[in-house]
């Protein structure tokens, strides 16, 4: 089975005033996770997936470039690049407005989803984006991710219109069901649509009624491994995990979460054990395997739930 553990990698401000006087200590925090005990950001990422021999996809947002220049970008892509590691593309549209050059014509608000954009708008972004990730250094770029999950059924034509053949934007518990994209239809697998092959978000039920998705930083280990086994029992092709470059940091960016870094570190040393079943693997030179069929979402049952939310609780009060 593919398992494709894709990492949003994003730099906040943390607020949109003083960009320009912030943005290079948030660079920092975000990128490198500097802690008293060790960096935790994007580099001890890609390390732990090299030292497990493990491929990750790394969903880079570059539009903040258009405010603060391409070497901060640059900086993110060689990173990447000198671990082998794949880029992709992921947009955060909250930065259109805050670039130097203005890069639609109506800019004169802040539009926080890529589903508020016109067909055409988001045509022209994702042009943009795909041309600063060039500039960067990142080659061939063939799959995109919205940021949020906000995107909408313009999305995949826009994508179609730049020759990005897969998108992983669809999710069952976010956005997805009112994207317009197979409206009635829940996209568990992966499918194609309008020319381009959308690979969801893998989700489940974990017992309380709603769907979640599968994300290192908001599932427990053993619901993570529970899922891994139970897709794999039930033949599917793919399972689609989500994490971001900060994700190893508490909520404030300035220590380690011990939890989240465990957790980390023991699903890689599980996926590098039992790399005989499970591939991980990027988009570039992919054959996707698509299905009309969607079936149910992958359950975990409500103990391993309440185990999670133990591990939350602890997390709130000591990290």
């Amino acid at each position: 089975m593919n398992v494709f553990f894709t990492v949003d990698v994003e730099v906040w401000c943390d607020g949109w005033n003083d960009l320009d006087s912030r943005f290079p200590e948030a660079f920092q925090r975000y990128i490198y996770g500097p802690t008293s005990k060790g960096r935790y950001g994007l580099p001890h990422i890609v390390d732990v997936l090299n030292q497990h021999g493990l491929n990750g996809v790394f969903f880079v947002e570059p539009l903040f470039a258009s405010r603060f220049g391409i070497q901060p970008l640059q900086e993110i892509v060689g990173l990447l690049n000198d671990a082998g590691q794949e880029i992709q593309l992921h947009m955060h549209t909250e930065w259109v407005d805050e670039s130097r050059q203005p890069l639609l014509q109506d800019t004169s608000k802040k539009r926080q989803h890529m589903r508020y954009f016109t067909r055409d708008e988001q045509t022209t972004l994702v042009g943009h984006g795909l041309r600063l990730l060039d500039e960067a250094g990142a080659a061939e770029t063939n799959a995109f991710r919205a940021g949020s999950f906000a995107f909408n059924a313009d999305t995949l034509v826009a994508l179609a219109n730049n020759n990005v053949s897969f998108d992983s934007s669809y999710n069952a518990s976010m956005f997805g069901p009112d994207s317009g994209v197979l409206p009635g239809t829940t996209l568990l697998n992966p499918t194609e649509c309008d020319g381009v092959f959308e690979y969801p978000m893998t989700v489940f039920d974990d017992g309380t009624g709603s769907l979640r998705h599968a994300q290192v930083g908001a599932c427990s280990y053993g619901e993570m491994v529970g899922l891994l086994r139970q897709a794999l029992d039930a033949g599917l092709d793919s399972f689609v995990i989500l994490f971001h470059n900060f994700e190893l940091l508490n909520q404030a960016k300035q220590r380690k979460d011990d939890v989240v870094v465990r957790r980390f570190h023991k699903l890689c040393a599980f996926l590098d054990r039992h790399r005989d079943v499970f591939d991980t693997r990027g988009f570039k030179g992919l054959t996707p395997v698509t299905s009309a069929a969607q079936g149910k979402p992958l359950s975990s049952p409500i103990w391993k739930t309440g185990i999670r939310m133990a591990e939350q609780i602890y997390r709130r009060r000591f990290s």
